[in-house]
């Protein structure tokens, strides 16, 4: 098996915080929903 070389590294870094964001907005998404569920 040959190991492969890591990419460059802003590629990695840019999919780093395309993770994280999508991470945040759905963490928030869903705090939003159960925010409005349980509201009296």
């Amino acid at each position: 098996m040959a190991a492969e070389t890591p990419g460059p590294l802003w590629k990695r870094l840019a999919w780093m915080a395309a993770i994280w964001a999508a991470s945040v907005a759905v963490l928030g998404a869903v705090g939003g929903l159960i925010r409005w569920w349980l509201m009296p």
